[in-house]
């Protein structure tokens, strides 16, 4: 069964996920550094990682690999699953690839050194109804992609 990890702790979309996997009854690992409510269910397991910073991107990227899909918009953390051969959603709908996290990152970098410096302000774009029906759309896209892939 292909499983799910969930960076949970600003993630805007946990009840599309829970809907979508309960359709196609997918293990999701909701990981946190703080205790987040997750519904009574059998297929969704809470874990929550104590500790410093990126504790609970460590838990994901230790555990996830070829098949496993994970959803954040950690560009870093996005880049260890695609190195360990999953496949990585953002809660925008957009899915992260090899071929491009090198430049995500590089331009993560830049707009944090530009916020640094204050030659720039403000953060990603706020999450709108749009991105939401992207997201599903894609995330659907994505366990059909995994489970053909696996047949093969």
């Amino acid at each position: 069964m292909m499983p799910i990890y969930v960076d949970a702790d600003a993630c805007p979309v946990k009840e599309e996920i829970y809907k979508v996997a309960r359709r196609y009854s997918l293990k999701i690992f909701v990981v946190s550094n703080s205790s987040i409510r997750v519904p009574p269910d059998e297929i969704i397991e809470a874990v929550v990682v104590k500790g410093g910073f990126d504790v609970a991107d460590d838990w994901i990227a230790e555990r996830i690999g070829p098949g496993d899909i994970a959803i954040t918009s950690d560009i870093p953390l996005a880049g260890r699953c695609l190195e360990r051969g999953a496949r990585v959603l953002g809660p925008k709908g957009v899915e992260f690839h090899e071929d491009s996290i090198g430049n995500a990152l590089a331009t993560r970098a830049l707009l944090e050194m530009l916020r640094q410096s204050g030659e720039f302000g403000g953060g990603p774009s706020p999450f709108v109804k749009a991105d939401r029906s992207k997201f599903l759309a894609k995330l659907d896209e994505l366990i059909h992609a995994v489970r053909r892939a696996s047949k093969q």
